[in-house]
């Protein structure tokens, strides 16, 4: 049984966001929580309420604490590409790129040993 969870528009660059998430990939969730609650970083605060969100969904719906609960899957994808322009040198104007990110993650219960 896997439990999922999803957060979508996430103002933050893909590229940023998946060097956070390899760290956490396939660890424990309450782990991988309490990880996040100590990486003081902006962009960790979205990745941490899905992972709470994932774990939240296990709990309510089969009674799994996070301790429980391993990563099984995490994506990061690219989502919508805000661009806009701004002066630069000599009267020219550059572009610049807001990127998005979606992301989702499937957490399933741990395998017991002779499972």
């Amino acid at each position: 049984m896997s439990f999922v969870a999803k957060a979508r528009r996430i103002p933050i660059s893909p590229y940023k966001m998946r060097l956070i998430v390899d760290v956490i990939r396939g660890k424990n969730v309450k782990h991988a929580l309490d990880w996040l609650d100590t990486y003081a970083v902006k962009r960790a605060v979205p990745l941490r309420k899905m992972v709470a969100s994932a774990a939240a969904n296990a709990k309510h719906l089969s009674n799994f604490e996070p301790s429980d609960l391993v990563i099984k899957d995490i994506r990061v994808d690219e989502g919508s590409m805000s661009r806009y322009f701004k002066a630069g040198a000599m009267g020219r104007s550059n572009i610049y790129r807001k990127r998005f990110c979606h992301m989702s993650i499937i957490v399933e219960p741990l395998a017991k040993k002779g499972e």
